[in-house]
């Protein structure tokens, strides 16, 4: 889906409150988040491979490099680059395509679930501590206008993911 010419700005102007709230979230624990997927030592390809493995909002599955090259918009000889560090770091493995034996796919591994847990929590605690700055009427607003972002099932799949998952 692609949004159409906005004549009067509306769409700009929304696109750089949502900026400015996601610049905000993303250092508001002074970077915390940044420093984390620094200290994994991957790069940032390789971090949004990972969390694609992993299944944030979905099932998670095996994929084939060249889907993953077209997801991200990188070339095939990139990604293949880029999952093979993700092997080499026990992050992912290569397993047989069942409809193809000759076809290798690439599935996370049991570490590289654990590695998206921990990210996927640094990120949720970043956020709940801003969220926690909020009066209660902000957050009222706030809710109201994520809310009426859940009919997409994109949006939502990944929520009910992180509501599940939920820590005590």
């Amino acid at each position: 889906m692609h949004a159409t010419i906005d004549e009067t700005g509306e769409t700009t102007g929304t696109a750089a409150r949502i900026a400015a709230l996601m610049h905000h979230l993303f250092l508001y624990d002074r970077g915390n988040q940044l420093r984390v997927i620094e200290e994994t030592g991957l790069s940032m390809t390789q971090c949004k491979v990972l969390l694609e493995l992993g299944g944030l909002g979905h099932e998670a599955q095996a994929w084939h490099v060249s889907d993953l090259a077209e997801l991200f918009g990188v070339s095939v000889p990139s990604m293949s680059r880029a999952v093979d560090a993700l092997v080499k770091a026990k992050l992912a493995t290569r397993v047989e395509d069942p409809a193809d034996r000759r076809v290798r796919r690439v599935k996370i591994t049991a570490r590289g679930k654990n590695l998206v847990a921990a990210l996927v929590t640094v990120r949720m605690t970043g956020i709940e501590s801003f969220v926690g700055t909020l009066s209660a009427a902000q957050r009222r607003k706030l809710d109201a206008a994520v809310d009426s972002l859940l009919d997409r099932e994109d949006l939502a799949q990944t929520y009910q993911h992180l509501k599940g998952s939920e820590r005590a």
